[in-house]
């Protein structure tokens, strides 16, 4: 445990932020696993629906800076080649 108060004022900051990561990574997991249970039962459209949330979620986290923008795109282009099959 840090001793100084700007060291304990980070950790409280790094916590805090790391729960709201946490959230935005947390969604990003559960969509895409709607998007494959949907993808895998045949629905097209729906599909679609999802994946545009799916790739509305990864760019916000790239905005924030949760994840980097190439695993961004990578994570984009592997999803629409699946919708694509």
């Amino acid at each position: 445990m840090p001793n100084l108060k700007a060291s304990i004022k980070d950790v409280r900051k790094s916590q805090k932020r790391r729960m709201g990561n946490l959230q935005y990574k947390n969604e990003a997991k559960k969509t895409t696993k709607e998007f494959m249970a949907i993808v895998s039962s045949g629905d097209k459209e729906k599909a679609k629906n999802i994946l545009s949330r799916v790739y509305k979620i990864t760019d916000k986290m790239v905005k924030k800076n949760i994840i980097h923008k190439n695993t961004a795109a990578r994570r984009k282009s592997k999803l629409t080649k699946i919708l694509a099959k």
